[in-house]
């Protein structure tokens, strides 16, 4: 999985694969950008050969022999078992298609199955079904991703705006940020049992304002029918966040932003020089984020989105930062845990698309077979099939 991988999105299409039809898989953590060893089978090479996956066959003795070195206590290396293909769930409304959402688009190129679930599953008990959870770019705050003043006589935003309103009523709440609230929650309660979550965008930080504000009417009139609380922002509570705290809420309804999470309007970031750096943890002793950064490079092209990047003073100290722009004070890879299971969020839209508007077309990965940005998606897809003790620290 270094600079010689032909296909490093697709080479987790098949470790999946091997997962599916019960072959263990070795992931050899900071070993030639994170390689997979998996046994010498036919079928696997048939499925490398035929998805154009770069792969070497080794002598058993060449296998001990990685093993050992990597587990030499002076090497930042190590091995994790892979045992079991987690069964994902993406949270995307019904109709959306695969190349609305970065992980659906990977997912698709990579070949690996998911279920696409919305609110009725979600309301339905479904989570408890799945291992991994992704959300789409979701507005949980009940505010339609604050297209109003761009969009809100566009057919498609109208029709959202209908269709949501019907759903809440449906399932018997009076608005949808109530609605939304009821499934932020349900999702906390998902991770809290031992599930994984990710989120990308603005489904991020959306997630924990929404959670802040239970009870507290932060929604303008255009979105609800009713004024928001005048003493909103001060009645948010941190501590039910996973990631953020101290935020100001955004209450301008034709403003394209949701609070001052999110760095996309303020960052001085110019294209050419938008990178963040990923941070090198011990594979002994930290394998869980050394995992969720395997990478053919540290260094990953930035790429904007609702929420491009998080204002690193917003972020809670608790949480483990896993990438950042430094120099911008921008953090974009976030990791945490709450309860038995774990959370990560990742800024930006589309790691191939600087700069993502409504209506672009689709990114076609054929073009980025070896998208570093795309990776640390992936890793998060494959993160809970690892062995779970071996995962205490």
């Amino acid at each position: 999985m270094d600079d010689s991988q032909k296909n490093h999105l697709k080479a987790y299409g098949i470790a999946y694969w091997s997962l599916q039809n019960a072959v263990e898989v070795q992931w050899l953590l900071n070993y030639r950008g994170g390689s997979f060893m998996i046994d010498n089978l036919k079928d696997i090479e048939n499925e490398c050969i035929i998805r154009g996956v770069s792969y070497e066959v080794i002598a058993d003795a060449q296998a001990s022999g990685i093993l050992n070195e990597i587990s030499q206590a002076d090497v930042n290396m190590d091995a994790v078992k892979l045992e079991k293909a987690p069964k994902i769930a993406v949270y995307t409304p019904p109709g959306k298609q695969p190349w609305d959402d970065a992980v659906t688009l990977v997912l698709t190129y990579a070949e690996i199955p998911y279920d696409a679930i919305y609110d009725k599953e979600i309301i339905d008990g479904k989570l408890a079904d799945y291992d991994w959870l992704h959300l789409h770019h979701e507005d949980f705050t009940g505010q339609y991703g604050k297209f109003y003043g761009a969009y809100r006589y566009a057919a498609w935003y109208q029709e959202q705006q209908a269709e949501s309103e019907e759903m809440a009523k449906t399932f018997g709440f009076e608005k949808v940020s109530e609605l939304k609230l009821y499934v932020a929650k349900t999702i906390k309660a998902y991770v809290q049992n031992g599930g994984f979550l990710f989120a990308m965008c603005s489904a991020s930080d959306t997630y924990d304002i929404a959670l802040a504000a239970e009870g507290v009417d932060i929604c303008d009139g255009v979105f609800d029918g009713d004024p928001m609380d005048p003493q909103a922002q001060s009645k948010l509570d941190y501590s039910k966040t996973f990631a953020f705290k101290d935020f100001t809420i955004t209450k301008n309804p034709l403003e394209y932003e949701h609070s001052d999470i999110d760095v996309s309007h303020t960052r001085k970031v110019a294209e050419n020089d938008d990178y963040f750096a990923l941070f090198e943890f011990s594979a002994k002793w930290d394998p869980v984020p050394t995992m969720l950064c395997q990478n053919h490079t540290s260094l990953i092209k930035g790429f904007m989105g609702q929420s491009t990047a998080y204002n690193k003073d917003k972020v809670k100290s608790n949480v483990l930062i896993m990438g950042e722009n430094k120099a911008a004070n921008e953090t974009r890879y976030l990791h945490g845990e709450f309860g038995q299971g774990t959370w990560t969020f990742y800024g930006g839209h589309d790691p191939e698309d600087f700069r993502h508007y409504v209506y672009d077309e689709q990114t076609e990965l054929e073009l980025f077979p070896n998208s570093p940005g795309y990776r640390l998606i992936l890793n998060n897809v494959l993160f809970p099939a690892a062995k779970k003790k071996k995962l205490k620290t």
